[in-house]
C-alpha cells in the first residue's frame, strides 16, 4: 500500500483507507443502505465509519416510530437523525396508514420531535386514487404548517411483461408522474438510482428541480430498468459532477448515501457504506 498523507491514509481498492476532511455540505446514511441490520447497529455503523448523520427510514419495526428511544441513540452515538423517509415503500404500505398524506403528516410529527430537517415522500401510487387527486395542494397545505422541508422524490416507470424476447412495456405507477417537478412542489429530493432507471438526465432534473433542490439520495445505477442503488461511482450516473455542481450552487441540504447492500456480508456492508462516504466526501471537497 502506498501512503498518501495524514489526512487520507493509504490506498486500498482504489478508495483512501479514511475519508478525507469534511466538506460543509453534511454526508449522511440511510438506515436502508445497511437493511437487514437494526437501527442500533446502523448507528453505530455510521458513528464508525464517519458519517455527519443519518436519515431514518421509517419501517413497521417499532423502534423507528418511537422518537424518545431515536433520541437515545441520537445521544448515544452523538449523530442526528437529518432526515426522515415516509413509509411509502411497498412493504411498509400499512405502517401508520394505508393514506399517504396521513404517513406524510405521522412523518412531520417525527421529523420535529428528532430534530430532523427534511422529510422524504414519494408521489402517490396509481391505486391511491384518494392521495393522488390532489396531492400537490395537500403537500403545500401541509407545508405551511411546518419549517421541516417535504421533499418530493423523484421516482421512475414500471417495466412490465418483459422477457428474454421482448422489452417491455413502461407503466407510469405513480400519480401525477414518477417526476414530481411538474407539480410544482416547493422542495424536492433528488435520487440517482431513480433517474438511472427511468432514463432521466440527472444534471438537467437538478437544474429543474432549482432552488427547491432540498435532498440528495446518493446512488448509481446501471440504466438496466431495475432500481440498483449501486455504490456512487460503479454505476452511469453522473454522481461527481452532480456533487461538484452542489458545492460551486451553495448547496444548503445534506447528501444521503441510500445505497443497497441487500445480501452481503456484515465486512462487505460496511465495505460499499465506507466507499459510499469517501466518494461522497471526495467530491464535495473544493480543489
Amino acid at each position: 500500500m502506498t501512503a498518501t498523507g495524514p489526512d487520507r491514509g493509504p490506498d486500498v481498492g482504489g478508495y483512501p483507507e479514511r475519508p478525507p476532511l469534511r466538506p460543509s455540505i453534511p454526508v449522511t446514511l440511510s438506515t436502508a443502505s445497511a437493511f437487514p441490520e437494526s437501527t442500533g447497529t446502523t448507528f453505530a455503523m455510521a458513528a464508525e465509519i464517519g458519517f455527519d448523520g443519518l436519515e431514518l427510514m421509517v419501517l413497521a419495526d417499532p423502534l423507528t416510530q418511537d422518537a424518545d428511544a431515536l433520541r437515545r441513540l441520537m445521544d448515544r452515538y452523538e449523530l442526528p437523525i437529518v432526515s426522515i423517509h415516509s413509509p411509502c415503500l411497498l412493504v411498509t404500505a400499512r405502517v401508520w396508514s394505508t393514506d399517504p398524506l396521513v404517513k406524510l403528516a405521522r412523518s412531520l410529527e417525527l421529523a420535529e420531535r428528532v430534530g430532523a430537517s427534511v422529510v422524504v415522500v414519494h408521489p402517490p401510487f396509481v391505486w391511491q386514487r384518494a392521495a393522488s387527486t390532489d396531492f400537490a395542494a395537500s403537500v403545500a397545505e401541509l407545508q405551511a404548517r411546518t419549517q421541516v422541508k417535504i421533499a418530493v422524490e423523484n421516482m421512475f416507470p414500471l417495466t412490465v411483461g418483459s422477457s428474454r424476447f421482448t422489452p417491455g412495456v413502461r407503466v407510469n405507477s405513480y400519480r401525477p408522474h414518477w417526476n414530481p417537478v411538474p407539480s410544482g412542489h416547493r422542495y424536492y429530493t433528488l435520487d440517482l438510482s431513480h433517474t438511472a432507471t427511468s432514463g432521466t438526465d440527472a444534471l438537467q432534473l437538478a437544474e429543474q428541480m432549482g432552488s427547491g433542490l432540498a435532498h440528495i439520495h446518493l446512488a448509481d445505477g446501471s440504466g438496466s430498468g431495475k432500481d440498483e442503488h449501486l455504490v456512487p461511482g460503479r454505476g452511469t450516473q453522473p454522481c461527481t459532477e452532480l456533487l461538484e455542481g452542489l458545492v460551486r450552487n451553495d448547496f444548503r441540504g445534506a447528501v444521503c448515501a441510500e445505497i443497497s447492500t441487500r445480501g452481503l456480508s456484515r465486512r462487505r456492508r460496511e465495505d460499499d457504506i465506507a466507499q459510499s462516504l469517501v466518494f461522497a466526501r471526495l467530491a464535495l471537497t473544493p480543489t
